[in-house]
């Protein structure tokens, strides 16, 4: 039996025994803050510091920064269910106050150039360390940028070229999972930034986007929706993060949230962490929501909201050592 074969086989063990512990449980119970509120404690209030010569760019660094961001506001589950989606409050206002004291510009970009907006979800103090002053101050910041609600389109950057880009960053939220995972004119900007080693920060489901550099995106996420892994193996023959160290929402703190009466309402397709393994990807994960970014290369991940203040100092540090 083949490596290959052998890793498909437990896949397929581990699904059927989380399908029969799912069974066998009569009552869902949201996980999701119980779990969360382990974390508080460990985070911060976000704040927007003052800008100074150790974050500010280098002189004749580009100081605009492409920021990524999904049209989904759905997220197509399986049995034909769906969930209110779009981007997690915190995992785009935090990195992107720091990115913003740091002296950088940010542009945003979506697939077809309309309003993004933010998981209802994701509106909770407990995703800025309990405290409500932080959330309220996080929706008017976002609320401040006209380019959220007026972002220009993927394919106008890609025509623009991204030569002027310090970096390029993605939030997360499932919505990338439903449209930035396969698309193509995507693929082919962070191509672009892969190619020239220029810094490219995702967060929680973000980094399903970082898919879309697949030779045949789309068919790779059929491919994943089926389970059937080894036409995934094949289809993501040549991908360029293979071997990279990432990391992303887990398979387990996704289980921790689907299913009748928690807060997905029913079961995701395919699970980001799976999809990115079978890539070719090394998936780094710590204890269900709890902070942990990862660095490789030019990558810069963060696994999920609890991750958000620790994953943009990180990735502002790659844009500050970074050179054009």
């Amino acid at each position: 039996m083949s490596i290959l074969t052998s890793n498909t086989k437990l896949r397929h063990d581990t699904a059927k025994h989380n399908a029969s512990v799912r069974a066998r449980s009569a009552r869902p119970v949201s996980l999701l803050r119980p779990l969360a509120a382990l974390c508080v404690a460990a985070l911060a209030a976000t704040s927007v510091v003052a800008q100074d010569s150790a974050t500010a760019p280098k002189p004749g660094q580009s100081r605009k920064v492409l920021v990524v961001l999904s049209n989904a506001h759905q997220l197509d589950l399986r049995d034909g269910e769906e969930y209110n989606t779009g981007y997690y409050l915190d995992e785009l206002a935090v990195p992107l106050q720091k990115l913003v004291a740091a002296g950088y510009s940010p542009v945003f970009a979506s697939p077809q150039g309309k309003a993004a907006s933010f998981d209802p979800v994701s509106n909770d103090k407990m995703f800025f360390g309990g405290d409500d002053t932080a959330r309220a101050n996080a929706v008017k910041f976002v609320g401040d940028f006209p380019g959220i609600q007026h972002p220009q389109t993927l394919a106008q950057i890609e025509k623009q070229g991204t030569s002027d880009y310090a970096g390029v960053f993605i939030p997360g939220g499932h919505a990338p999972m439903q449209d930035l995972s396969h698309d193509k004119t995507l693929g082919a900007i962070l191509m672009d930034f892969h190619v020239t080693g220029r810094p490219t920060g995702v967060i929680c489901h973000g980094p399903a986007a970082l898919l879309s550099t697949l030779p045949d995106p789309e068919a790779f996420r059929n491919a994943m929706i089926a389970g059937d892994f080894l036409k995934a193996a094949s289809l993501a023959r040549g991908w360029p993060y293979a071997n990279y160290r990432l990391t992303v929402f887990a398979s387990g703190e996704e289980h921790a949230i689907e299913g009748k009466g928690r807060q997905l309402g029913g079961y995701v397709k395919f699970y980001a962490a799976d999809a990115l393994s079978e890539a070719g990807a090394h998936v780094d994960r710590v204890g269900a929501f709890q902070p942990n970014v990862i660095e490789d290369r030019e990558l810069v991940s963060g696994q999920q909201p609890f991750s958000s203040d620790a994953f943009g100092d990180a990735f502002v540090a790659k844009l500050k050592h970074a050179r054009l």
